[in-house]
C-alpha cells in the first residue's frame, strides 16, 4: 500500500470534487474532505483493498455529507432580498428564469436511481472526466459515458412528460 501522502495527493482532488458535487459548495467540500482524510488515517486498517483507494475515500466523504445534512437539517435560501434589489429588473427575470431552469433540472435528477443520479452530478457539477468518474465508481470509463447518455435520455423523458401534463 502507498504512504498516507501519496494517497492525500492522489485523490484529493477527486474526493474534494465529488464532495462539490454533492453540497454544491467549495469551502464545506474542502472542510468535508479534509475531515475524510483524517477518518481515512484513522481507519486505514478497515480498508481491505476490494475497492479503490479513491472509492473507499468518497464513501467516507459520502457518508460525512450525510452527516452534515442531518446535523444542520436546514437547507440554505439562495435567495438574497438584498442582492436582488440591486440587479436592474431585466436581469432578475433572466435570474429567476434560470434559477427555475437549475431547480427543474435538479428535480429530474432526484428521480433518477442513485448511480445514474451520482455521474450526472459528478460530471454536471463536479466537471469529472469519465475516466475520474468510472474510477469513482469503480466501474470504467465507458460505463461512465453510457450511464451520463442513459441519464440524459430520461431527463428529457421527464421533461417532456412533464410539458404534457
Amino acid at each position: 500500500m502507498q504512504n498516507i501522502e501519496e494517497v492525500y495527493k492522489e485523490n484529493f482532488e477527486i474526493v474534494k470534487k465529488y464532495l462539490f458535487c454533492l453540497t454544491h459548495n467549495n469551502e464545506l467540500a474542502e472542510e468535508i474532505t479534509q475531515k475524510t482524510f483524517y477518518i481515512a488515517v484513522k481507519k486505514i486498517d478497515k480498508f481491505k483493498g476490494k475497492c479503490k483507494i479513491s472509492v473507499w475515500l468518497c464513501q467516507i466523504a459520502k457518508n460525512l455529507w450525510y452527516n452534515e445534512i442531518k446535523k444542520t437539517k436546514k437547507i440554505k435560501n439562495i435567495d438574497d432580498e438584498d442582492t436582488l434589489e440591486m440587479i436592474p429588473l431585466q436581469n432578475v427575470e433572466e435570474i429567476v428564469i434560470s434559477n427555475e431552469n437549475k431547480i427543474n433540472l435538479y428535480k429530474g435528477i432526484q428521480k433518477l436511481d442513485i448511480p445514474m443520479r451520482d455521474v450526472i452530478y459528478l460530471r454536471i457539477t463536479g466537471e469529472l472526466s469519465f475516466k475520474e468518474i468510472g474510477s469513482i465508481f469503480n466501474r470504467t470509463e465507458q460505463w461512465a459515458r453510457i450511464t451520463f447518455y442513459r441519464g440524459k435520455q430520461k431527463l428529457k423523458e421527464v421533461d417532456e412528460n412533464e410539458k404534457r401534463m
